[in-house]
């Protein structure tokens, strides 16, 4: 497993098959692609062969959404065999997926599920994060979900047990902008408490994505631009952390290619409008 942090590689975009031609036949704005890990954990097909042309031209960051690295079923051994395919044959610049549970007993509910944050399942995820890395042979990095219920007996913020599992587990956050608006939202913390409680030197991603508001509640869809609201906080997360590399994401809806681009340039935007005023500041 390496020991040094990923590159920084500026702005990218979930690669979605919506956008497959004309990122083969063009040259988007774009320094890189992250891609759903399930979606090429194939043996073959046009798939694969397409990802195979853009990561000629392109970095890679690997994604998955069913590592259910907080579930209490046994690691799924089938499962990581064909990540870790995957992962020798793209070279991603790093492999994430998220912290929380989707399934047990075998079954996959297909949906990113909310922890207790107590001592028990600290240990637990801690553990199992290690068991993965092992096998990976590299670091992994853990994205920060957007939830809708909390558990009454969970001893600690959500903030501190996000901050524990890196520290201890020695791995890799994605700190994701919106699922941290949605969530602050839901259950009424301060995002800016959530911000700082988070290690800065172990976060190498951001995630940028629209929701819908449904008046009481934030449910997190990824069907939308991304609001003003979650503009103004990833100006606040820039600020605090610093350059980190930075996406979006779009799941429904999903305009053409040249729609999410120009919503990429104001991530890039924002990111230089801060780093001039840090400069300035700094310049006296």
């Amino acid at each position: 497993m390496t020991d040094h942090r990923p590159p920084y590689l500026g702005f990218g975009l979930g690669l979605r098959p919506q956008h497959y031609e004309d990122i083969l036949s063009g040259n988007p704005n774009v320094d890189w692609f992250e891609v759903i890990s399930e979606n090429y954990m194939i043996p073959g097909g046009k798939p694969l062969r397409i990802l195979d042309q853009i990561r000629e031209r392109y970095p890679i960051v690997m994604h998955g959404v069913s590592l259910s690295i907080a579930s209490t079923a046994p690691l799924d051994l089938d499962y990581l065999t064909e990540l870790k395919r995957l992962a020798d044959r793209v070279d991603p610049k790093w492999i994430s997926d998220h912290l929380c549970w989707t399934g047990v007993h075998g079954v996959n509910l297909h949906d990113l599920l909310p922890i207790p944050y107590t001592a028990e399942a600290l240990d637990h995820v801690v553990e199992r994060v290690r068991r993965v890395q092992d096998f990976l042979e590299r670091r992994l990095t853990l994205e920060n979900v957007s939830s809708y219920v909390t558990f009454a007996e969970s001893e600690m913020s959500e903030w501190d047990f996000v901050r524990e599992v890196a520290e201890r587990a020695d791995c890799w956050l994605l700190f994701d902008v919106n699922n941290v608006y949605v969530s602050s939202y839901n259950h009424g913390f301060s995002v800016s408490e959530f911000l700082h409680g988070v290690p800065r030197h172990r976060v190498v991603q951001f995630h940028l994505a629209g929701h819908s508001h449904e008046g009481e509640h934030i449910v997190d869809t990824h069907d939308h631009p991304v609001c003003d609201e979650v503009w103004d906080f990833y100006r606040e997360t820039v600020s605090h952390f610093g350059p980190v590399s930075t996406m979006i994401e779009r799941d429904d809806n999903i305009p053409p290619l040249a729609e999410v681009v120009a919503e990429l340039d104001i991530a890039r935007k924002i990111a230089r409008e801060v780093e001039a005023n840090q400069t300035m500041a700094a310049a006296g």
